[in-house]
């Protein structure tokens, strides 16, 4: 046990009584960073953004236990799913149960905290709003706002039920990504925004993960958004950028197919496999579905692929077969011999196979469904060295052989049926 400015030595702390030592383990004070300390002053949202390890849990968790010490009543968690809210930010390492003493320590009855002075707090989930209609709250903690499906719609639903008390608040606890809703709160001027990156946390850190994880990652984009709490928006160098993105405002489809880019190995390790649906509507593409896959074994991906055909009504799945040749249509095969399978070949570089589909993104004829969310950053990563971010563009390259067969092969069918 070792504070977090370092003024204890553990010598110290070892001479400390069992007592005193528990008082000390749950007094936050002499814990919290300055970062972590509930701000000072006029503010409806508090946004702390870290990277992973940074003790944002920790803060939110704590924050929730000052507001029911203080009689804060109802207070809502919100995670991402229920599942989450209860195994992270209730019964996780720095989650509530955790971080109160047995005296203070609230109990659980089905979706509902309740510590023994009559705090009560309700735990949501942002996959579905619809729930936020009819509580009514105090104060909220909102866990990686940046993962929710849809986070606006869950945001501003939320809003709504923050009714209660002389002033409602509420902190929000994430890994930050270029989404909307994180851009609206950092504009606020009722927003606090306060940041932390891993390396500052590392005193409560296993060493083997600073000096594995964080040093393998740290310079690069991943790991300035990952470990230093950057918001990336977009690369100098890279194809897409986010402005660039246009949202499917509805219509129907000529024509759909499912865009396959499989790993050469199925193992954990290996690459994962890009499954893209898109569909033509016009001149332009339609990207309906992302439905990559990782670890992809052979079967698995082409049973994923297969569903998506069914799923969507597609015309054919376009697959590369640079790597696997008449292997990969076999093993499709072996899941539904009905499909039609078009094979594809590499023959130009990622770059400048891509290049053609970016520009029609900057034509503004490429349009995306909602939940592309991670086929997005990849795209803003995928650089002049064919890769997104070190790693393997696997969503990039089944996404650029589905507008390629769509759009761009002038020889292929247009109309569905075809």
């Amino acid at each position: 046990m070792t504070s977090s400015n370092d003024a204890e030595t553990v010598a110290e702390v070892a001479a400390l009584s069992d007592a005193e030592a528990e008082r000390r383990y749950y007094h936050w004070p002499d814990w919290a960073y300055e970062q972590q300390r509930e701000p000072e002053g006029d503010w409806t949202t508090w946004l702390f953004m870290g990277g992973r390890g940074c003790g944002k849990t920790r803060t939110g968790a704590e924050w929730v236990r000052s507001l029911a010490a203080r009689g804060v009543s109802p207070i809502a968690l919100v995670g991402e799913t229920m599942s989450e809210a209860l195994a992270i930010m209730v019964r996780g390492e720095s989650g509530l149960f955790r971080v109160c003493t047995d005296e203070e320590r609230p109990i659980l009855r089905r979706h509902q905290l309740i510590w023994p002075n009559g705090v009560e707090a309700t735990l949501l989930s942002a996959s579905d709003p619809d729930r936020f209609r009819g509580p009514q709250f105090a104060a909220a903690w909102c866990d990686e706002v940046a993962k929710w499906p849809n986070a606006e719609a869950a945001w501003d639903m939320l809003q709504f039920s923050l009714r209660l008390g002389d002033r409602p608040r509420q902190l929000a606890t994430t890994t930050p990504r270029a989404i909307p809703l994180l851009r609206r709160l950092i504009a606020d001027p009722h927003t606090v925004v306060r940041r932390m990156k891993t390396e500052d946390n590392k005193a409560h850190l296993a060493p083997d993960f600073m000096t594995t994880v964080v040093a393998r990652y740290q310079g690069s984009v991943l790991g300035r958004q990952e470990l230093d709490g950057e918001m990336i928006e977009d690369l100098p160098d890279a194809l897409w950028q986010r402005s660039m993105f246009r949202r499917f405002a509805g219509g129907a489809m000529e024509r759909i197919v499912v865009a396959v880019d499989p790993p050469v190995t199925g193992t954990a390790r290996s690459d994962a496999c890009g499954i893209i649906v898109a569909g033509r509507m016009g001149e332009g593409v339609v990207v309906l579905e992302d439905r990559t896959l990782r670890p992809a074994a052979p079967l698995a991906w082409a049973r994923r692929a297969v569903a998506a055909f069914h799923a969507h009504e597609a015309d054919a799945i376009v697959v590369e077969v640079n790597q696997g040749g008449d292997l990969v249509q076999s093993v499709i095969a072996q899941v539904d011999g009905n499909v039609p399978v078009r094979q594809v070949r590499a023959s130009r570089g990622k770059w400048l196979r891509a290049e053609p589909v970016a520009a029609l993104y900057g034509r503004g004829l490429v349009s995306h469904a909602e939940g592309l969310q991670a086929l997005e950053d990849e795209m803003c990563a995928f650089g002049a060295d064919g890769k997104a971010d070190g790693h393997s563009p696997d969503r990039v390259d089944a996404l650029v052989w589905a507008v390629t067969e769509l759009v761009l092969n002038d020889g292929r069918p247009r109309v569905r049926g075809l």
